[in-house]
């Protein structure tokens, strides 16, 4: 089925609603079209499409709530969804926490919807494939990546006349380049929401450079270091600090922003005055819905602004109790950062660690935000301004807290994940650890 227009989402969701006998009624539609295609050892290994449309239905008597799922669309099926939630509505629990549903909202406007990218085709992801394997081989390196591209729309509707609709597009590229003696390895990641900004091949020679770079690499002692972070070195550690900036845990005493006696640390400097960060759904670098899961709008809102915490965003039920707007989740993340490049950043280095990613990162304790992961796919040794030699992996824990407590330089913001992350240079970075990480 292909992504369905406002007005074509807009008919379907009014039907829902006509059929609702229930106090309340929320329905919201999704679906996406798109491919993929996945190589291993310098082989395409797999290729695919989906099409999918959802329809969940959520019906409400009271506090007590119903949902149903389908994926048809004729009359018929349209009203047994909602009789099925409502029959299950008056069979569940009351919810000592349910809120009545938002009435109709003003939303921002986002592009992040185009047209070449919703048109990808079959031929284009296996030239995305072949703009790492030939290269790769050519160099005896052996190449493994994911192509993945979409097109997709979300529409909601309430009994309380709420509508709202977003379509997206989007690309996601990654490969991993090994050396054939196993002891190098390169990656890299690039994801928009326009294809045009996508070059698959630059990306391909960025891991296979660091592949190369990364051969043979040297055992030093773990320890603290100053460290270069790559974005996707650093995105793990700054998206987890995020996502514990939640009101609720804060005020319950159960996150790194509560304090003794109930207080948290809103409005304090928690990090180096050089961090900014905050979401905007309409950037146009990092675009993304304007609207929550529950019909909130999305707007911009400034997290972190200075080192200091400005805003932790909030359930409705939370914020309806605690009287205050009910701020919704980060739509994305966009860190200030400054103009340096990361060769630029290495030159000014006497010595150091340059990290290309982290990876498998875990709570130690979420009190102080300590968290212990691993790098790989890259790891080099600075001296004197310039790569020295490979290393072998370490071990690192380390608190995104102290790690923004500890800079000293800030480059040019980079997209990763849907995100706007800077390169960083911090001191005194934990590695703790060996690691038989590649």
């Amino acid at each position: 089925m292909a992504i369905l227009t406002k007005d074509e989402a807009r008919r379907i969701l009014e039907k829902v609603m006509g059929y609702s006998k229930a106090d309340e009624c929320e329905s919201n539609l999704n679906g996406n079209i798109g491919g993929n295609i996945r190589f291993a050892r310098n082989t395409v290994t797999t290729s695919g499409m989906q099409n999918d449309m959802t329809l969940v239905v959520q019906s409400s008597y009271g506090k007590k709530t119903g949902t149903a799922t389908i994926n048809e669309f004729d009359d018929a099926s349209l009203e047994k969804a909602v009789r099925r939630s409502e029959e299950l509505a008056k069979l569940a629990p009351e919810n000592p926490e349910y809120v009545n549903f938002l009435a109709p909202q003003q939303y921002l406007q986002s592009k992040a919807y185009f047209e070449a990218t919703a048109k990808l085709t079959p031929e284009y992801r296996a030239q995305a494939a072949l703009s790492s394997i030939q290269p790769s081989r050519a160099k005896d390196l052996i190449a493994a990546g994911f192509f993945q591209d979409g097109a997709s729309f979300q529409a909601i509707i309430n009994s309380k006349g709420l509508f709202a609709y977003h379509q997206q597009t989007g690309v996601d590229f990654s490969v991993t380049v090994r050396t054939n003696d196993g002891t190098g390895s390169g990656y890299v990641t690039r994801d928009y929401n326009d294809v045009a900004k996508l070059d698959t091949a630059a990306a391909s020679q960025v891991a296979i450079e660091k592949a190369e770079l990364s051969k043979n690499p040297v055992a030093i002692e773990p320890g603290k270091y100053t460290v270069i972070l790559e974005p996707a070195a650093s995105i793990g550690l700054l998206q987890n600090m995020i996502f514990n900036l939640d009101a609720r845990q804060a005020d319950e005493g159960r996150s790194f922003m509560a304090k003794a006696g109930g207080a948290t640390k809103l409005g304090e400097k928690i990090v180096d005055e050089r961090v900014t960060i905050s979401s905007d759904p309409t950037h146009a670098e990092v675009p993304a819905a304007t609207w929550a899961g529950d019909g909130r709008p999305f707007e911009k809102i400034t997290w972190i602004e200075k080192g200091v915490v400005k805003n932790l965003f909030y359930s409705r039920f939370w914020a309806q109790k605690k009287g205050v707007k009910a701020t919704p989740f980060p739509s994305n993340g966009i860190m200030e950062g400054g103009t340096a490049t990361v060769d630029e950043m290495i030159r000014g280095t006497q010595r150091g660690i340059l990290v290309t990613r982290t990876w498998y990162i875990r709570t130690v304790d979420p009190q102080t935000l300590l968290y212990t992961g691993l790098t790989r796919d890259g790891l080099y040794y600075i001296e004197n301004g310039k790569i020295k030699h490979a290393i072998k992996n370490f071990r690192f824990n380390e608190s995104p807290i102290i790690m923004l407590n500890n800079l000293e330089a800030l480059g040019k913001p980079e997209r990763i994940n849907g995100s706007l992350i800077p390169p960083m240079k911090i001191r005194d970075f934990t590695f703790t650890s060996l690691s038989d990480a590649v």
